[in-house]
């Protein structure tokens, strides 16, 4: 994986979690925010912590951000300053701009003076949250579009022991496996079997990555029972 360099500017939850997960990750991160208490608190986990006001060129700048690889807008709650701080650091010539946006209108903002992607952290938690709720054992939820997702979610015991010839999960249940995660021996680790073969068996307690339509995933329970 390429080490990039990245400036977050704006270290409330959202912020602060993606810089130290970014830092963890072994990238270069300059966390930003207007709050010294904030910066003083971050300061040992991040390549650089400054405090400074994001709407203010000469301090950003000053900074050092325009060497960056990616700038992170996490100013959300003041939508004002986070479409200015994206202007600013456009015109610091930043090749790649992520912002968080707290309203849809926010969002189409933001796409439309050139953000790369916007996100919506609340949002896209709470519809992670929701399919846990409603589809029995799922462990995680990531919408790909409209249609289409992608769900984890343990082995059902009508499907431990079996290949994937024998389940033809693609043909009888529209679905896509993409991936299973399986304890190492010792118990301390997983390994990811990405793009498993068809004599691939499933074992109780993998857990199964599966890509399809939404309808069908929402029906899950169902589906598997009545082709088990």
């Amino acid at each position: 994986m390429k080490k990039q360099t990245f400036a977050v500017i704006g270290l409330g939850r959202f912020g602060s979690a993606m810089a130290t997960t970014l830092t963890e990750l072994g990238h270069e991160v300059i966390g930003i925010d207007g709050s010294q208490e904030i910066v003083e608190r971050l300061a040992d986990r991040l390549h650089s912590a400054v405090s400074l006001d994001a709407t203010d060129e000469r301090a950003l700048k000053a900074s050092g951000i325009q060497e960056v690889d990616v700038a992170v807008i996490s100013i959300g709650e003041n939508i004002e300053a986070s479409l200015l701080a994206v202007m600013l650091v456009k015109d610091l010539g930043i090749r790649k701009i992520v912002a968080k946006a707290v309203t849809p209108l926010h969002g189409r903002i933001l796409e439309r003076i050139g953000v790369d992607r916007v996100v919506f952290p609340e949002h896209d938690m709470a519809v992670r949250v929701a399919h846990s709720l409603v589809v029995a054992h799922v462990l995680d939820y990531i919408e790909l579009s409209r249609d289409f997702s992608i769900i984890e979610l343990p082995t059902p015991p009508e499907f431990a022991g079996r290949t994937l010839r024998e389940l033809q999960l693609r043909n009888r249940f529209g679905l896509t496996l993409i991936a299973i995660k399986r304890k190492t021996h010792t118990g301390d680790g997983e390994v990811t079997n990405v793009s498993p073969g068809a004599d691939d068996q499933l074992l109780d307690g993998d857990v199964l990555s599966l890509l399809g339509p939404n309808e069908r995933l929402s029906q899950l329970d169902v589906l598997f029972k009545d082709g088990k």
